[in-house]
């Protein structure tokens, strides 16, 4: 790996979005690296907001209004051009999600971590709340805190590198359509590809559930409605 591209989808929540995007650049990162934002046909207020905070070049924003006519969400569109770069640059590729607040050592230590281990296929930060209790959707790690350890479960894009070696293995273009989030089936073809995934508890991001679509906080305030609307309106589509 020669560099990180970071990438993080946007849809809405500026507030939110905008704390995400400001850790990112504070981040204390020692290798040649890129920051990608893709807009996912959010509203006006946040098409601007993030224009004017793309202003001088502090990251690269990209509109996917003026790439496709396909209604969001566009996760899967985002990962195909994101690895596309990603695999002619020879770099890692980092997802920051809009609802999460990465560390200043984070992404860094996400890099170090992969790099030392040449197996690597998926390198994630656990996530955490704010009184920094792992979280979803890491439950699965309490009691690990403080420890990087390889792990069979999938792990999700919260805030996640895949390495170029993961890349190369998994075709992204080759993914389902269908599906809203890829995270389980990424994860799932990086050990069928030979590499293993490790989740790093020493290195916590907090993590706001959902906090870019609103809508999903009904899978704990109303689960009925939550599931109605997933199976009616096919959303979600894990």
């Amino acid at each position: 790996m020669k560099e990180m591209h970071i990438i993080t989808p946007v849809k809405d929540s500026p507030d939110l979005t905008l704390e995400t995007i400001e850790a990112v650049l504070s981040s204390q990162i020692s290798v040649p690296h890129t920051y990608f934002v893709y807009d996912d046909f959010s509203g006006d207020d946040t098409r601007l907001r993030l224009q004017w905070a793309a202003q001088g070049g502090r990251f690269e924003l990209v509109h996917l209004s003026d790439i496709t006519t396909h209604p969001s969400p566009n996760y899967l569109l985002v990962l195909q051009m994101a690895q596309e770069r990603a695999l002619k640059a020879d770099a890692a590729l980092v997802i920051v999600e809009s609802d999460v607040l990465v560390k200043p050592d984070t992404l860094q230590g996400l890099f170090d971590g992969a790099l030392a281990r040449p197996d690597c296929g998926i390198a994630a930060a656990v996530t955490v709340d704010e009184a920094g209790q792992i979280n979803y959707p890491y439950l699965y790690a309490k009691g690990k805190e403080g420890q990087a350890f390889a792990e069979k479960k999938h792990l999700s894009f919260c805030c996640s590198l895949l390495t170029p070696r993961l890349l190369q293995a998994v075709d992204f273009h080759q993914l389902d359509p269908t599906k809203s989030w890829h995270d389980v089936t990424v994860s799932h073809r990086s050990l069928e590809a030979g590499l293993t995934n490790y989740l790093f508890a020493n290195l916590p991001v907090w993590h706001r559930p959902h906090g870019s679509r609103p809508w999903k906080q009904l899978k704990y305030t109303n689960p009925l409605k939550y599931y109605w609307l997933k199976f009616t309106k096919g959303r979600d589509k894990i």
